[in-house]
């Protein structure tokens, strides 16, 4: 079963909710592997998103799925919503 990833962007406008946001989201990651935080990607072609990107690692697209949607993440949620312009994505892994 392919692994599944989560890939977001975030321009942050409230540091302060963040760091609410980094609290209540910490306590809903377990089953996930923190690949990459970073607030300086190397952009190789057009523009890139937001002041910080976040990649999650998941042993599957439907656990992903499954954690992105669960209440305790969607609590989280709204303060990073309210705290930064964000995208995200559900990636799926090869293999």
């Amino acid at each position: 079963m392919p692994k599944g990833y989560i890939l977001i962007t975030e321009d942050v406008k409230d540091p302060a909710g963040m760091a609410e946001y980094g609290k209540l989201a910490a306590q809903t990651m377990a089953g996930s592997t923190l690949l990459s935080f970073d607030s300086k990607p190397e952009v190789l072609e057009g523009e890139w998103h937001g002041t910080q990107t976040v990649l999650l690692e998941f042993e599957s697209v439907e656990a992903a799925r499954e954690w992105y949607n669960s209440d305790a993440y969607q609590e989280a949620v709204k303060l990073r919503q309210a705290a930064a312009d964000c995208n995200g994505v559900i990636l799926h892994g090869l293999g």
